[in-house]
């Protein structure tokens, strides 16, 4: 692992949601996890990792004078801000990107190298093809907001999104330049293979979402638990020649703390 540096996401630490406000804000419509995140700070350190990955409504909740504390007090460094949004509906498009910014704007002071955004809404009433296009050029917009800030954009294909499976994998890449954040387990979980993923879009990768997946029933795994062997992943990122950022993480897990030292646990011998 010496050619990558290792980081977890907070998202663990308490349920995971978002603000109420957004019902009729989408300005205040942020992911949070509802949870310690000094506590997350010491158990990710504790744990072994170098770097933590926040939500955008978690890194908002502090000052940057107050997160750079956290930080310092656990060793660790911030690595990555995750936002999302529609991206499709071009009358709340500005007031999204405008999010988007806050939390550009905050891991930027906080000299964070990545900013990652899903999204793509699904419509009431099916997808339309335009709305890859206005997708993809709501991604080349977040992109330049990372660039203006000096930081790397990257989108990340999700479940419940209209980019979730190989197809419409491919499909948003060839309509936008942001850079690709393959997560390992929503790619299985769409009936995608991620070493193939990986493989197919290497040169649009600069940071990874690491996880494992079981089938039945649904969960997010410890990496190398689950249905989807972590081995063959790694092995497309070395062949890729991948150096930087690879932040694993656990949606939930009983005991946070114990997820991270089992993912950490793993790959100490990968």
């Amino acid at each position: 692992m010496s050619d990558w540096k290792l980081a977890y996401h907070g998202n663990c630490w308490g349920m995971l949601g978002g603000n109420a406000q957004g019902v009729t804000s989408i300005t205040q419509l942020s992911y949070r996890t509802f949870g310690d995140m000094d506590r997350a700070f010491d158990d990710i350190a504790a744990a072994g990792y170098e770097g933590v990955e926040l939500f955008d409504g978690n890194l908002l909740d502090h000052s940057a004078a107050e997160l750079r504390k956290a930080l310092a007090n656990s060793g660790l460094t911030l690595v990555a801000a995750y936002a999302g949004g529609n991206f499709i509906f071009d009358d709340i498009l500005p007031e999204e990107l405008a999010r988007v910014t806050r939390a550009a704007d905050r891991a930027a002071e906080l000299d964070a190298p990545h900013l990652v955004v899903g999204g793509g809404a699904k419509r009431f009433d099916g997808i339309r093809d335009e709305d890859y296009v206005k997708l993809g050029a709501a991604l080349d917009m977040v992109k330049a907001i990372a660039e203006a800030r000096g930081l790397r954009g990257h989108y990340h294909p999700h479940l419940s999104t209209i980019v979730e499976g190989p197809d419409t994998v491919d499909r948003i890449f060839g309509l936008t330049s942001i850079d690709f954040c393959p997560d390992t387990a929503h790619l299985a979980a769409a009936g995608g293979d991620p070493a193939t993923l990986i493989r197919d879009h290497a040169a649009r990768i600069s940071y990874v979402h690491l996880k494992g997946f079981q089938k039945e029933p649904f969960a997010f795994t410890p990496l190398d638990r689950g249905d989807v062997p972590t081995g063959p992943i790694l092995a497309a990122l070395r062949e890729a020649g991948f150096k930087g950022w690879v932040c694993t993480e656990l949606d939930a897990w009983s005991d946070p703390a114990e997820g991270a030292r089992i993912s950490m646990d793993y790959l100490k011998q990968a």
